[in-house]
């Protein structure tokens, strides 16, 4: 089934030229991506460390669109109000990066962002019920975080049909993003699921026509 939904390009920063991020970030914004993805990585939660608030910071005035930012960090209570600072538009963190996810949705909304909640592959939908009034994005990983490249876990299309069911039923305005694997053959598949926000990382950056990748991905 195709989606009559605005489909947005979120390009994760983790797989641009790190040497020259103030231009690749530039760069996707005139080859018309709509979001910016930023993958925070401790070390900890995940395997690899990537960047922390003052990279987002600079970054932020190379670009007007939407920062996305990806809390892969535990705990992650603690960092909420820099990212914030920093120039965070959305911030999205796992149920497993603390023991009280309600609170802290209530705090990224309370300074003034946008919230979302991050499913990890075996991660259960049933989380998304209890928070889905705090919510303004659910992120499915269609794969284990912690590394770009990976291959796309297929069996997460079905669990984005689910979310894209309980977000219908709820009749809030709540985006539903899809992040690993990403590519223009795999995109439709999540597209078809009822995801409208794709992160893609080298299949972006990875080109050498950044407008044409986005563009691919749009379906």
């Amino acid at each position: 089934m195709s989606s009559s939904r605005p489909i947005r390009i979120a390009p994760s920063l983790l797989a641009a030229d790190f040497a020259r991020l103030g231009e690749e970030v530039a760069a996707i914004e005139a080859a018309g991506a709509d979001w910016l993805h930023l993958d925070i990585m401790d070390g900890h939660f995940v395997p690899n460390i990537s960047f922390g608030p003052s990279v987002v910071k600079a970054l932020r005035k190379h670009a007007r669109m939407p920062f996305d930012v990806h809390l892969m960090i535990a705990p992650a209570d603690p960092y909420l109000a820099a990212f914030a600072d920093a120039g965070a538009d959305l911030i999205s963190l796992h149920p497993e990066a603390g023991p009280h996810l309600h609170r802290s949705l209530q705090t990224i909304r309370a300074l003034g962002k946008k919230s979302g909640v991050v499913l990890n592959p075996a991660t259960p939908v049933g989380v998304v019920a209890e928070v889905i009034d705090l919510v303004d994005l659910v992120l499915v990983m269609s794969v284990n975080p912690g590394f770009g490249g990976q291959s796309f876990i297929r069996t997460q299309l079905s669990k984005i049909a689910t979310l894209r069911g309980m977000i219908e039923a709820s009749g809030h305005e709540i985006a539903l993003q899809v992040d690993g694997g990403v590519t223009a053959v795999t995109a439709k598949d999540c597209i078809a699921a009822g995801a409208d926000v794709l992160v893609a990382g080298t299949a972006v950056f990875g080109t050498s026509d950044y407008a044409a990748a986005i563009t691919g991905l749009r379906g």
